[in-house]
């Protein structure tokens, strides 16, 4: 069970979300069948999320989203306060040559865009406020890189972002992914914020302790070294797809008479696949004929 934890350390001043996400990612990876530099790339999207989500409140959604022009078109990953997390990559066999030093070439792969970062308040309850949009240009493509760069530009917090995933050659592909987010909040020691810096600069792989067997508060304490931290709260993380059968049908009914007559007439159904995960969804010519009469 892939897990993530919330925290605080030095009185408060520090604020620290670490995951781990294995499970998660390998049955993202498995959905949509993505070559092994696109798994990375939405494996450290996925997790993103699912740190940022930490912080939501209930009904509330956020969403990751990179715009670019490299040979993987984008990606997108959303996340919940319940751990609950899905994506995409526009190109799942987007594929580059390794780097020089052997690790995929993420950057590479996403190139230059924009990232986005949205928030939702009170989705799920259909309320449909106005969500908040915070963007900035794409400094890296590195993914972790770029999510610090938002929160430094975009919301003023300076932040540490570790995001990782490690592949292996036979199913299920992933065998070790995670990350750990720390955000220095106001009031913070300079001699903390410091120790923190060289402590990062000078950490081991994540994945690596990860595919050993480490837990998120192992993942802090990789991070923090000697600065002692207290857990707040932990949840469980899974990939969750919000699609089902029923809104399949909600979205056929919504596309008005004329056109689901036409399917029904020519194709004598229907067939919609989730981008999120890759669900394929089939309504029959019976199914329509409902629809119709649900549209009388």
């Amino acid at each position: 069970m892939d897990r993530l934890i919330h925290g605080t350390a030095a009185e408060g001043t520090v604020r620290l979300i670490a995951a781990v996400t294995t499970d998660t990612v390998a049955e993202a990876v498995r959905r949509h069948e993505t070559s092994p530099t696109a798994s990375a790339a939405l494996g450290r999207m996925l997790t993103g999320a699912a740190l940022m989500g930490a912080s939501l409140k209930d009904f509330d959604r956020l969403t990751l989203r990179i715009d670019s022009d490299g040979p993987i078109g984008g990606v997108v990953s959303e996340a919940n306060n319940m751990g609950g997390v899905r994506g995409y990559v526009r190109n799942p066999l987007a594929e580059l040559p390794p780097k020089d030093n052997g690790k995929f070439d993420v950057a590479g792969v996403v190139g230059n865009g924009m990232f986005h970062v949205i928030r939702e308040s009170g989705f799920d309850l259909g309320l449909h406020r106005e969500p908040y949009v915070g963007s900035v240009p794409i400094q890296s493509g590195e993914i972790a890189e770029d999510l610090a760069f938002y929160f430094a530009k975009s919301e003023q917090i300076p932040s540490a972002v570790l995001l990782g995933v490690l592949l292996q050659r036979s199913e299920p592909f992933v065998s070790a992914s995670g990350g750990v987010l720390i955000q220095m909040m106001p009031g913070v020691n300079d001699h903390i914020v410091t120790m923190i810096e060289d402590t990062v600069a000078h950490a081991p792989h994540l994945t690596s302790m990860i595919k050993d067997g480490a837990t998120p508060e192992d993942l802090v304490r990789l991070v923090l070294g000697v600065i002692e931290f207290d857990v707040l709260g932990e949840k469980e993380v899974a990939f969750r797809c919000t699609c089902s059968i029923e809104r399949a049908f909600t979205m056929v009914e919504a596309l008005g008479r004329d056109e689901v007559g036409a399917m029904l007439q020519e194709d004598e159904g229907a067939v919609m696949t989730c981008g999120f995960c890759n669900e394929t969804y089939r309504l029959d010519g019976a199914d329509l004929e409902k629809i119709l009469e649900n549209l009388e």
